[in-house]
């Protein structure tokens, strides 16, 4: 079986394989990573972190605890 594009009879198999590799052009294509070294800054320690937003004074001193007791644990294991 063939099909009809643009005016021209197009068999399956090309129709397949094209398919096939734009698949596998684009996961390739997707894969490739940049340099490792360039991945971004630092990570801000949480004393120094600015983001960290409450409605409460309280609340985000509990954040802060929080986070620096998880990041502790983290270097534990």
């Amino acid at each position: 079986m063939s099909y009809n594009i643009a005016g021209r009879a197009i068999k399956n198999e090309y129709l397949v394989l094209g398919t096939i590799a734009a698949t596998v052009g684009i996961a390739v294509s997707s894969m490739g990573g940049g340099d490792k070294s360039s991945s971004g800054s630092a990570p801000v320690p949480v004393k120094e972190d600015k983001t960290i937003t409450g409605e409460t004074p309280e609340e985000e001193d509990f954040i802060r605890q929080f986070v620096a007791e998880a990041e502790g644990s983290d270097k534990k294991h």
